[in-house]
């Protein structure tokens, strides 16, 4: 448990100690806000029916995706990247206290940023869900920040083999925007890529967090819930595995540390 939390804490600090509030704000909440407000008002010039909720729970939920997906690849590549992953891989620490320990600072500011997004919708396009419902929409928005995050492991994983995988996290990022229904109702997908987001993270939490802003309860998007927490489930295993597998081939193949 020391591991899973001080040692997830820890190497968070490490890796992003460049990290500065002049680089945070326009990166991590400056970036969601332009994204929010913008589609919300290319939303109202399409006239495409769907009301500013449609759009700011969205893209509120959505942008959890900026640190989630960004930050998790980070959170293991970057070890590579700065030369440390042989020492880490060397030390006897449990492996699953440490790759999922990585993802509790990630989960915790993928929080902090879909917060920050429902406040631009309040106090700039006047989101106003009822009060009732909000503590069930940060339950909701909660389940999906992780969901995301474990989709992140994934990505991660990937990044102790990749030569550039930053491109991945990226081409990942834009085209949850894309697939999970932020602001195109899968309805209107073509049926290839509504499957597609289907099986990705966010597009069954955003669809309950938009039927609990309209007035619904836990109970009415319990099904969306246990497959979101399943998608997340997956995806974690996935990760993990992927993890282990890359971790072993590449110290049969000594490349580390190498690019």
């Amino acid at each position: 448990m020391r591991v899973f939390f001080v040692g997830g804490v820890i190497s968070y600090r490490a890796l992003f100690n460049w990290i500065r509030l002049y680089i945070y704000i326009p990166t991590m909440l400056g970036s969601p806000l332009f994204q929010i407000v913008f589609f919300t008002y290319l939303g109202r010039y399409s006239r495409a029916g769907n009301g500013d909720a449609f759009f700011i729970v969205g893209n509120a939920v959505q942008v959890c995706g900026m640190s989630c997906v960004y930050g998790m690849t980070m959170a293991v590549a970057n070890e590579r990247w700065f030369g440390t992953l042989g020492p880490l891989l060397a030390s006897p620490a449990n492996r699953l206290a440490v790759f999922l320990g990585r993802g509790v600072p990630v989960f915790a500011n993928g929080l902090l940023v879909s917060a920050f997004g429902f406040g631009v919708g309040a106090a700039l396009l006047h989101f106003r869900p009822p009060l009732h419902s909000l503590p069930a929409l940060a339950f909701v928005v909660c389940l999906t920040t992780v969901s995301c995050t474990t989709f992140g492991m994934v990505l991660g994983s990937i990044g102790l083999r990749s030569k550039d995988f930053f491109f991945v996290a990226n081409l990942a990022y834009f085209l949850m925007l894309l697939f999970c229904g932020v602001n195109i109702p899968l309805s209107v997908l073509p049926g290839w890529m509504s499957a597609i987001g289907r099986c990705l993270p966010l597009t069954h939490g955003i669809e309950a967090a938009r039927t609990i802003a309209a007035g619904g309860g836990l109970g009415d998007v319990s099904g969306l819930l246990w497959t979101e927490l399943g998608i997340a489930a997956a995806y974690a295993a996935v990760g993990y595995v992927w993890f282990r597998l890359l971790e072993t081939a590449s110290r049969r193949d000594a490349v580390l540390d190498a690019f």
